[in-house]
Order: C-alpha cells, then structure tokens, then sequence
C-alpha cells in the first residue's frame, strides 16, 4: 500500500501535469501585464493628466481579459474538436479493420523498442482490456495530461490577465503622474520578471532563461508603445 502511495506521489510531482493550466496562466498573466502597461506607458507619455491614462488602463484590462479568455476558449476548442473527430475516426477503423489497427498498434510499439513479438502481445493484451483507449493514447497521443480543456484554458488566462493588468493599474492610480510612464516600465518589468520566476519555479524550468525572456521582450513591447506615445505628442 505504501509502495502504491509513493508511486503515485512520484507521478504527481512532475511537472507536465501542470503543463495545461500553466501555459494558460502564465500567457494570460505576461499578456496582462505587457498588454495594460503598454497601454498606459503610451497614453502616458503623450498626457498630462491622470483621468485618460485611467480611462486607456481599464479599458485595455477589461477587453484584453475578455479578448483572452475568448480566444483560448475558441482555439482550445478547435483543437477538441480535432481530438474528437480523430476518436470517431478511430471508433470506426476499429470496427471495420481491426486486424490492421492491432499490426498498428503493434508496430508503434515496436519502433519505441520492444522486440516484434513482444510488441504484438503488448498490442493484443491492451486491445483486449480496452482498444479504443490504447488506440487513441499511443496512435493519436491524446492522454489527460496533453488533452485539451477549453473552460478550464479560457477561465485561467481570463483570471491571469484581469490579475496582471491590475498591477499596472495600480501603478497608474497611485504612482505620480510625473514621469508615470518610467514608473509603468521599471514596476512593469519587475512584475514580469516575478512572473517570469514563478512561472519557472512551477514549471521546473531555469529561472535565470525565464527572466531574461520577459525583460527583453517586455522592454521592446514597451518602449515601442512608449515612443509611439512621444511621437504623437498630444497633451490629453
């Protein structure tokens, strides 16, 4: 039993188990942050008062957080539905070739290493148990870790969107508006660059890659949007 225990402990503790929900999480949150600082850097740098820089912030964080979680919930269920034509499909060779999807099978196995024999008692045994699921997870790779769930992708980037955006806002709101558009990309850089460590420590990826990624790529997104901003010099 506890031998059972242990194992089960062991498979949890990797990493690509979070793979769905963190890939959600963290775009939502980078896009949160990069996406609603831009924003504001820009209205800032070509304003003189707080109200439109506000207005621009809540604005950009209330349609990028819906815009996110829409467009995961569509692509995501693209790729479901792709999914679920491929089992049909699957459903349908089964029942009219199932000798042909047994060598299949067999055949998979043998190029991942097993001796042909063993492969094709392999492939015998689990059609025996289940055909369909051995199909589907070593024919189509479709397994729970890498399966896609459209709700669960649209309501982590939605939430880790509206929870990045709400730092530069935050930023915006109290900070002095005197030089805010400085004060937007050195808080919108630290924010990223936590993202960038948390995301890395529940990944178990190197934190040092992880930092480096957001600070380059969020300086450009910022600084591109800050000169925008100057170059049309407009005081709102």
């Amino acid at each position: 039993m506890d031998n059972t225990q242990n194992l089960d402990q062991y498979l949890e503790d990797h990493y690509i188990h979070r793979s769905n929900w963190l890939r959600a999480a963290v775009l939502g949150a980078n896009d949160g942050i990069l996406s609603t600082a831009s924003i504001a850097i820009g209205v800032a740098a070509a304003s003189t008062t707080r109200e439109p820089v506000i207005l621009a912030t809540v604005a950009g964080l209330v349609a990028g957080a819906l815009s996110m979680a829409a467009g995961e919930y569509v692509s995501v269920s693209s790729q479901t539905d792709v999914e679920k034509a491929d089992i049909e499909r699957e459903k349908v060779e089964l029942q009219e070739m199932p000798h042909m999807e047994l060598q299949m099978l067999a055949k998979i196995y043998e190029e991942r290493g097993l001796k042909k024999e063993t492969a094709l008692l392999v492939a015998k045994e689990l059609t025996e148990h289940d055909a369909l699921a051995a199909h589907v997870r070593d024919e189509l790779g479709i397994n729970d870790v890498s399966q896609a769930k459209p709700i669960q992708a649209a309501l982590a980037s939605g939430a880790a969107f509206t929870f990045g955006g709400l730092l530069p806002l935050l930023v915006v709101l109290f900070m002095p508006m005197k030089n805010l558009e400085y004060s937007l990309y050195g808080f919108g850089i630290a924010f990223l660059v936590l993202l960038g460590v948390m995301a890395a420590k529940a990944g178990g990826s190197p934190i040092g890659k992880a930092i480096l990624r957001v600070t380059f790529w969020g300086t450009i997104a910022m600084g591109l949007t800050a000169l925008v901003g100057y170059l049309f010099g407009v005081n709102l």
